[in-house]
């Protein structure tokens, strides 16, 4: 008697742990299947991507470049090393010294307020040399700020109202973003002011939508992603890392 309820004990203990190895499991799939996001809306009647707004999560926003109206001029091309979709060329004239030409919009939606630092995913694909062909134009016009930063000392885009401003093109607000060296592949940099870089940074003071602006500035830049995160929370490498995508929400 005292065996058969040994037994019976073992036995309800036994599946009482299978239950709960069986609902953990089934947690943390369901955790796991929480955080994927590969860019693409949540939601399926979303598919307008005039009408995308990308969240912001835990002081970060990832997006696949592609993922906006592309004017005519840049055409979505595709490569191994290039993510999602692929990757959006300027393929008309160069506009080196009017910004505007061109013009794409995102949409963000920051929930944590604070200062970001920016980053692009990008390529040079005309040419041999990694100074030519290696930039385009960046404006936040409603963020609480826009700048550039090396060692503490800050500059502004031109025609901002704010000085100092960057050696070499700026223009309404707007400025020229590059990428140096000549590994001419898609690598993350993001920087401003001529032979003086300096590292790009936006501020949202308090929580809302915010307009991000890209335009054309040189013929063969290659765009594939972008992140903007806060470097109190995240190191350059763990960003850029950084797996998944924002979510995609519509208006």
């Amino acid at each position: 008697m005292k065996l058969q309820k040994s037994l019976k004990n073992i036995s309800l203990f036994a599946f009482s742990l299978l239950i709960l190895s069986c609902s953990d499991s089934e947690n943390m799939q369901e955790e796991e299947k929480g955080d994927e996001n590969n860019g693409t809306p949540t939601n399926t009647t979303c598919n307008t991507p005039e009408n995308y707004i990308f969240a912001e999560k835990d002081a970060f926003i990832k997006v696949e470049f592609e993922n906006a109206v592309l004017p005519s001029e840049w055409q979505l091309k595709t490569t191994n090393n290039a993510s999602g979709k692929g990757y959006g060329v300027w393929t008309g004239s160069q506009s080196l010294g009017k910004p505007g030409n061109g013009l794409i919009e995102f949409k963000l939606d920051i929930k944590t307020s604070g200062i970001y630092r920016f980053l692009w995913n990008s390529a040079v694909t005309e040419g041999n040399n990694g100074s030519d062909h290696n930039d385009s134009w960046l404006k936040f016009p409603n963020a609480s700020d826009f700048y550039g930063e090396k060692n503490g000392n800050k500059i502004y885009p031109k025609d901002s109202g704010k000085t100092p401003n960057p050696k070499g093109a700026s223009a309404d607000g707007w400025f020229k973003i590059y990428r140096s060296g000549n590994d001419l592949d898609f690598k993350w940099q993001a920087l401003t002011s001529d032979n003086d870089s300096h590292k790009i940074y936006v501020e949202f003071k308090k929580s809302g939508i915010y307009t991000m602006q890209v335009s054309a500035r040189s013929t063969g830049h290659a765009i594939d992603q972008f992140i903007l995160f806060q470097e109190t929370k995240y190191t350059q490498k763990e960003a850029t890392e950084k797996a998944t995508f924002s979510e995609i929400k519509c208006n």
